[in-house]
């Protein structure tokens, strides 16, 4: 669905259609994703985790996507510096050549400042205790102080931001609903 959506609309993105697949951590946004890019064989796939400046970094990252996505919205290469979570500091300059799909996914993808700039629109919910339980499984229960601190951090970006109200695209990241299509754009 999120794909026939996408590819039902014209680019956004100079000639490239962003999707932008958004909602709190441990919703279900990465297994989304590669759904979609799986589909499209050109697609490209840049995951928010990348480009956050550590447990701290949500509030900062629009840096990051400035970089990324105002080059490809004239049509030229984008970028940014990829955060290495194990040493705690940015590794490597990554290029992004303009693909014909660009898929945004983490939290923060879909902030206000690029509304205009995105094709489609993703929402991945899921209840707070499972996305807890997610996330503590993958990162280690050391973790769960900066888990619960980002939970936080998150909470109040998205009553900032109103992603859930802007979305086209409301998927229950437990499987248990359809997606609810909404007619944003």
């Amino acid at each position: 669905m999120v794909l026939d959506l996408a590819l039902g609309r014209r680019p956004t993105l100079g000639d490239t259609r962003l999707v932008a697949i958004d909602g709190p951590a441990g919703s279900g946004k990465t297994t989304l994703a590669a759904r979609v890019v799986d589909l499209e064989p050109e697609a490209r796939l840049v995951h928010m985790d990348d480009l956050y400046d550590g447990w701290q970094g949500l509030g900062s990252v629009s840096r990051q996507l400035s970089t990324l996505i105002r080059p490809l919205a004239l049509r030229k290469p984008g970028f940014y510096r990829r955060y290495d979570w194990l040493r705690g500091e940015f590794a490597e300059t990554v290029d992004v050549e303009p693909p014909p799909l660009l898929v945004l996914e983490g939290v923060g993808s879909g902030g206000a400042e690029l509304d205009t700039l995105i094709t489609v629109l993703v929402w991945v919910t899921a209840p707070r205790p499972l996305r807890r339980e997610r996330g503590l499984a993958r990162d280690g229960e050391a973790i769960a102080p900066h888990w619960d601190g980002w939970m936080r951090q998150e909470d109040a970006h998205f009553a900032g931001q109103r992603t859930a109200e802007r979305a086209d695209l409301v998927v229950d990241g437990t499987g248990a609903r359809p997606a609810v299509r909404r007619n944003r754009r």
